[in-house]
């Protein structure tokens, strides 16, 4: 039996030697949640209405073209927000049957109207609540994509009820900035500029059908002085940011000016490439959220699918800007329902108390366990130690973030970390009171309080993995804790505990045990 010694006892040291630069150095390796370190509580709401008109447009657009397709001649597809329907002129009411057929393979849009030339199809309530909720979780996905990329340790991001999402940033320190970069609808759209019409005309009339009046934000250097200077631009998009594939921050050569360089897919390029060659001298205006970065002159066609983005950016605007070009457009744009911050002081004093009442549990057990279990108790104080260093450096291991509710956590596994211990001893008590041999008592001690220590912490474990899965910010962070609490003390209280025995009895003749 005492050769298992040979490979437990390297195991343990290992498994403690490991933890321990693991989590080395403790507040480097550890990050503290939003309780303990303060930073921004956010709950946006998605306009979830705003995603099904655009989801109309779109349908509209592909519509169009299929009709097209088909060498039938539509005059005019128009959308419908308020009842969510289409309206489709055809040119000749003899296409109307053809494109009937062709509207068949949209199931998601139901009849409501066939006069003459013209066709009406709704939006069925199925299709516009999937596109509601589709809104929400690609939102979710969205904005992860940029906290990830904006650096923020352990950020928790959850949707809340129907249309709202949740976000927690822990120590996060200019909280403007995290605002633009989480609310910022981040839609590219690249327009041809209307050189045809006289920009002066639109601003004082109505603009041309086809046409729409947008505005780039103009800082002077000197003054800075805001104005606004105004565009006329073709209303459609010639292309948009769905076919990017990348946004990098660059600086161009003369001014040493941070710039935003973009490239497309290959769909993207071939599109970028077209509009190019057949636009050369004109301008081509590049649309973010509704307003104009730049227009520049087309001097000859581009392929590679590369464009760039220049604004007179500081390096963290465009570095943001990449941010948000990257991680893709929200689905629909989002309205902040509450910003809160939460102060470091009321983290500082949360950690002070919470190592306070560790530390003071600790020595009350410890004393407890001690005097009770005399030197045996000291096997158990050990035990309780290794599974705290164990609980260190498996946090820092994945990362976790250490919460209020997670050292209540900790606090709760320091409790029942000894209580393995318990059960094994009254074990071994047991025997020596039937006459055993210190050996014997023990081998019977730990076989048969075993199986009770596995349930036991088999069914707390259940629980707390319950607790992860449904739970939400607060109670994740107790339940991290918990299960690796729990984990580590069966390992500590059955191993560690055991092999401390065996080698003491290894080391020489024990005839009685101070239990």
């Amino acid at each position: 039996m005492f050769r298992n010694l040979r490979w437990k006892i390297p195991l343990i040291l290992f498994t403690v030697l490991g933890a321990v630069f693991l989590a080395y150095p403790l507040e480097e390796k550890i990050s503290l949640g939003l309780d303990l370190q303060g930073g921004m509580h956010l709950v946006l709401e998605v306009q979830v209405e705003k995603a099904v008109d655009t989801s109309l447009e779109r349908l509209a657009d592909d519509l169009k073209r299929d009709i097209g397709e088909e060498d039938l001649e539509v005059e005019k597809i128009s959308p419908n927000f308020e009842d969510r329907s289409l309206k489709i002129e055809m040119v000749d009411a003899l296409d109307v049957p053809q494109v009937e057929k062709i509207l068949d393979r949209y199931p998601f849009l139901s009849k409501q109207e066939v006069a003459e030339r013209n066709l009406v199809y709704r939006l069925t309530k199925d299709q516009i609540k999937r596109t509601q909720e589709n809104a929400v979780h690609q939102g979710l996905e969205t904005i992860r994509n940029r906290i990830d990329q904006f650096g923020v340790a352990e950020p928790s991001i959850q949707v809340q009820g129907a249309r709202r999402i949740l976000i927690q940033l822990p120590g996060i320190k200019d909280s403007n900035r995290a605002l633009n970069l989480i609310g910022k609808t981040a839609r590219l759209e690249f327009k041809l500029v209307d050189e045809e019409n006289p920009i002066t005309e639109a601003l004082n009339g109505v603009p041309p059908e086809g046409s729409e009046i947008l505005y780039q934000r103009v800082e002077n250097k000197e003054t800075h002085e805001v104005t606004r200077q105004p565009y006329l631009l073709k209303k459609k998009t010639v292309l948009t940011g769905d076919t990017l594939t990348g946004a990098d921050v660059r600086y161009d050569s003369e001014f040493n000016e941070p710039y935003v360089s973009l490239t497309f897919s290959s769909v993207g390029a071939m599109i970028f490439h077209q509009v190019t060659r057949e636009n050369i001298k004109k301008r081509l205006a590049i649309v973010l959220d509704g307003n104009v970065y730049s227009a520049p002159v087309i001097q000859d066609e581009i392929a590679g699918g590369r464009a760039q983005i220049t604004g007179r950016f500081t390096t963290e605007e465009a570095r943001d800007l990449a941010i948000v070009l990257r991680a893709g457009a929200l689905p629909a744009p989002v309205v902040i329902l509450e910003n809160r911050t939460v102060g470091p002081s009321l983290g500082k004093d949360s950690i002070e108390k919470g190592i306070t009442s560790i530390i003071w549990g600790g020595i009350f057990l410890v004393v407890f366990v001690i005097i009770y279990y005399r030197l045996s108790g000291v096997v158990a104080v050990t035990a309780l130690f290794l599974n705290l260093v164990l609980m260190l450096g498996a946090l820092a291991y994945f990362g976790a973030s250490l919460t209020l509710p997670g050292i209540a956590g900790i606090i709760l596994t320091v409790g029942m970390a000894v209580d393995a211990n318990v059960l094994v001893f009254e074990r071994i008590r047991e025997e020596l009171r039937i006459g055993k041999t210190v050996r014997a008592a023990i081998d019977a001690g730990f076989a048969k309080a075993l199986s009770t220590i596995v349930d036991a912490n088999t069914t707390t474990l259940i629980a707390a993995v319950v607790l992860f899965q449904f739970g939400t910010g607060p109670i994740k962070g107790f339940a991290i804790t918990l299960s690796i609490g729990i984990v580590a003390s069966m390992f500590t209280a059955v191993f560690v505990s055991r092999a401390i025995f065996d080698s003491s009895m290894a080391l020489k003749k024990i005839t009685r045990l101070s239990i």
